[in-house]
């Protein structure tokens, strides 16, 4: 028993004695390791800095931008629809039997032009026994016209006959009216875009199968809704640049109608514009897309949005001061407007001439050195 305790005393002390050896190579290996590294940074220091110059001394370097004036302008973006300013939906003006139709889709028709008759046979026939009794009525007048020049016979024959005459003439011009009724004639210049009438049908006014479409897209209008919430910065006049995406066209130009009406279904007006394309060609419908100018700031400053930085002070930029011979980094405050397509109205905190840091900035600390 003793012999045992002995062999396994000895076991554990060289054991213990491997694994110290084992740790001690182990040190001495870090620490050859560490040697060869400590001479690796002095080469490449040295490569760097062949004066051995301090960091500090020579400044972080940046890239700055003189602050100039500018002129800012926001602009909201809405989607609008291209129609014709004359779109008109033409309809009889009474019921009938279509017994002509004059127009196809594609047609060009001007104003005034009848593009379908309607029966109209019992009103041509009254018409022809009105011109018969006023023909009568015409003869009789003229008779007793000068019959009452000679002071022969009555006044009241005389008032009666002139009276039956014109009376008749009334009927006449009343009955040729209604007759221009049974024709859906064209109240605008342009082109027919919908035909749904067919010979032998019964039309009525305002039915859609009994409406013919004409457009004139010689002058277009787009229509858009705006927000409630730019009703006090969106006005008639305003600027703005129209985009035709399927198109790849713009057109510049002033809103021509905005409403006073807030629509109470999705609180949106409707605006309005109209272009006259002469180099493309425009279909109602169409999609466009309207970028309008709702506010200017004519004398600001324009900074791009990712140059300024933010704290719980608020938001602020670095300035390139001149300290002596030197430039060091300040910290300074702004006050900001509003912000557009990645730009920024800088209100107050910057003067015209100063250098703006714009890149390098990210890890700055007030009053240190920079070089640029």
């Amino acid at each position: 028993m003793k012999k045992f305790i002995l062999y396994a005393g000895a076991i554990a002390f060289m054991v213990s004695c491997s694994q110290t050896t084992d740790k001690n190579a182990e040190l001495e290996k870090l620490k050859h390791q560490r040697d060869q590294l400590n001479i690796e940074i002095e080469q490449l220091s040295a490569e760097i800095n062949p004066n051995n110059e301090k960091d500090e001394l020579k400044g972080v370097p940046v890239i700055v931008t003189d602050a100039a004036e500018c002129v800012f302008n926001h602009y909201i973006r809405v989607q609008g629809i291209v129609d014709g300013d004359q779109n008109i939906a033409v309809s009889p003006q009474m019921a009938g039997i279509v017994t002509a139709v004059y127009v196809k889709e594609g047609t060009q028709v001007k104003k005034g032009q009848v593009m379908a008759e309607l029966d109209a046979r019992v009103m041509k026939q009254s018409i022809e026994e009105v011109k018969t009794q006023l023909d009568l009525a015409t003869n009789i007048y003229q008779k007793q016209s000068a019959l009452w020049e000679k002071k022969i016979g009555s006044e009241v024959q005389y008032l009666q006959a002139k009276n039956n005459k014109e009376s008749l003439e009334r009927r006449l011009n009343t009955t040729n009216e209604q007759l221009k009724m049974a024709q859906v004639v064209s109240p605008i210049t342009g082109t027919v875009e919908s035909v749904p009438l067919r010979v032998g049908q019964m039309a009525s006014p305002g039915m859609p199968t009994s409406t013919i479409r004409v457009i004139n897209m010689s002058v277009a209008k787009i229509s858009a809704e705006v927000s409630e919430t730019y009703a006090t910065r969106i006005k008639e006049g305003n600027f703005a640049v129209i985009s035709f995406p399927d198109l790849e066209k713009e057109i510049e130009t002033k809103l021509n109608f905005t409403s006073r009406f807030i629509d109470p279904t999705n609180r949106t007006f409707k605006v309005e514009c109209k272009v006259s394309p002469k180099d493309f060609e425009l279909r109602a419908n169409m999609v466009a897309y309207l970028k309008i100018k709702d506010y200017t700031n004519e004398k600001t400053f324009c900074i791009p949005v990712n140059y300024i930085q933010s704290n719980q002070d608020g938001k602020f930029l670095y300035i390139a001061s001149r300290n002596g011979n030197d430039w060091t980094a300040e910290k300074r405050t702004i006050k900001t407007g509003m912000d557009y397509d990645g730009v920024t109205e800088v209100l107050e905190g910057i003067s015209a001439g100063e250098k703006i840091i714009t890149s390098g900035f990210q890890n700055l600390i007030p009053g240190q050195k920079v070089v640029f």
